[in-house]
């Protein structure tokens, strides 16, 4: 359950800092949900804090540390909505074509809904449909995924074109994490399920995990979901023996730190730091990351392997 909880219940007591991944990339407590909750608890608006407010990387990895249960991923992107958007005219732009686009529906059950980074790389994509046996969602979403992600509201007429090609489906498998979370609020009776938690539960894949190996966690969708996929994630841990991105609370250390403005193309991606730092001092033969963004990081830093999780099943096959 999503906790009610907003910046006055702030007590300070930091806890936040220690899994921001901004935080740790600059020192400044500005650019912290500890320094956004006392600047409105000062009286500051959301304009006095914009900067600050666009380069949270939306990880969620402070909201199950903080002790007062504050929703901080919601409180920021409900600050986010009462300002200037960033991209706004490309993201309206892209939601309004959509809305317009023809929509063949799918007879399915379950589908797929790719992150933007997958819609990309068709060829990766077309081997996770397949490895899971269903069909990729013929409306993707990504343009709604962006639309959270500002703070920017969807149209009525966008959103009912998206809804409509879920007819008849039990289970949705979602690789952007924000959306998944949104989503979720939005339709708590339909059966979410992120990307990482479906192909981490298939057979072959947990089969073809090492003890060598480094299991990267998409961010986003654990901690959105943390005290049901702590555990999902624990019996991975035990039954393969694998080294994860993981600290002392579980929490997973976000192997990027992208701002919008870097999603959206504005600025120049800069993940090097964070990404060292999730490397640092291990042993490990194979990185396996459950999102390609995450695999662009580590190979601009590193020769170890990096595969996507829904490469291991070749590998299993090739004997890699």
């Amino acid at each position: 359950m999503i906790s009610t909880n907003d910046h006055a219940a702030c007590s300070g007591c930091s806890l936040c800092l220690l899994v921001c991944p901004m935080w740790r990339h600059s020192r400044d407590i500005a650019l912290s949900a500890h320094g956004y909750a006392k600047a409105l608890q000062h009286g500051a608006s959301a304009n006095d804090i914009a900067a600050e407010l666009w380069s949270c990387t939306l990880c969620g990895a402070c909201d199950p540390v903080c002790p007062e249960q504050i929703n901080v991923t919601g409180m920021i992107l409900d600050l986010r909505r009462r300002l200037e958007h960033v991209g706004s005219t490309t993201v309206r732009a892209r939601m309004e074509s959509e809305a317009l686009r023809p929509l063949a529906i799918q007879h399915a059950t379950v589908k797929l809904l790719p992150d933007q980074a997958l819609l990309e790389s068709p060829e990766l994509l077309s081997r996770i449909a397949a490895l899971l046996g269903i069909p990729v969602a013929e409306d993707d979403g990504a343009d709604i995924a962006l639309a959270v992600e500002a703070g920017i509201i969807i149209q009525p007429q966008r959103m009912q074109r998206f809804l409509a090609s879920w007819r008849g489906l039990k289970k949705i498998i979602i690789a952007d994490g924000l959306l998944l979370k949104h989503l979720r609020q939005l339709l708590p009776a339909m059966n979410f399920v992120s990307l990482g938690e479906a192909l981490s539960t298939h057979a072959v894949v947990r089969r073809s995990l090492r003890a060598t190996d480094l299991y990267v966690i998409e961010p986003r969708a654990y901690h959105a979901d943390f005290h049901r996929l702590v555990k999902h994630y624990d019996r991975l841990r035990a039954e393969s023996g694998s080294a994860f991105n993981l600290d002392l609370q579980r929490i997973a250390i976000p192997a990027t730190s992208r701002s919008l403005p870097q999603r959206l193309g504005l600025i120049a991606p800069d993940d090097n730091e964070q990404a060292r730092w999730v490397l640092h001092g291990r042993r490990i033969s194979r990185i396996v990351v459950e999102s390609l963004e995450d695999r662009a990081a580590f190979e601009k830093i590193t020769d170890i392997r990096v595969v996507h999780l829904a490469e291991l099943a070749e590998d299993k096959v090739c004997g890699k």
